[in-house]
């Protein structure tokens, strides 16, 4: 019986080359640590950039009782209906300075120009300096409550001892007339919270015509 032909092989050769298991893990982690850190960098910018949007969405849209900014009286004038304006006042730990309204709750028309002041004093024997925030309540008025002037975002530095009367000049617009879901409303709080300001910017205590009364307008 005729044997078949031997086919010769060669037993020295080797496979290709491939990459190791060590290295493919390797260039798995670099791509891995590149998405990650790509994604921190993405959320840091995103923070800072949140802040002063999440402002500006607040001013317009009066969301979270952030009140709106008026330059004038309202074009239409105030109108019969009433409503209750109450203020409140709080200082934040750290701070240490006696503030309060001058009054408690008022009754105005709506759409009508009112100024009521706040006093605050330093009880502290040292110079220390403030800044103030606000909302109003319920939240959802706080595209209706118009300032004119106030002392909030303001930074105010105040001598030892020092008594100040700090204005705030407001109206509450008379398009609320025409929100039905706010037929009921009846009050409204301000409320204001003084923080302390742990390295005030070096200016000249305020003094002069603009700390004194200059009644409503």
């Amino acid at each position: 019986m005729d044997h078949e032909p031997t086919i010769s092989r060669d037993v020295s050769a080797k496979p290709a080359n491939r990459p190791s298991a060590k290295g493919r893990g390797l260039g798995r982690d670099v791509v891995v640590a590149s998405i990650c850190g790509g994604v921190v960098a993405l959320m840091v910018g995103a923070s800072y950039a949140a802040v002063p949007f999440y402002n500006w969405f607040c001013r317009a849209t009066g969301f979270n009782g952030t009140t709106q900014v008026a330059t004038s009286a309202p074009a239409t004038g105030p109108i019969a209906r009433k409503i209750s304006v109450r203020f409140d006042s709080n200082i934040a730990p750290g701070l240490p300075w006696k503030f309060e309204p001058e009054q408690n709750e008022i009754e105005v028309n709506i759409g009508q120009v009112t100024t009521v002041y706040y006093t605050v004093t330093n009880q502290a024997a040292r110079t220390t300096s403030g800044q103030a925030a606000y909302n109003v309540a319920p939240l959802t008025v706080g595209s209706y409550f118009q300032k004119i002037n106030c002392f909030c975002f303001t930074e105010q530095t105040m001598a030892p001892g020092e008594k100040r009367e700090m204005p705030v000049v407001f109206y509450v617009d008379p398009s609320i007339a025409d929100d039905h879901e706010n037929d009921g409303l009846n009050t409204i709080t301000l409320s204001y919270t003084f923080y302390p300001v742990k390295d005030p910017v070096v200016k000249p205590l305020a003094s002069g015509e603009d700390d004194k009364r200059k009644g409503n307008l």
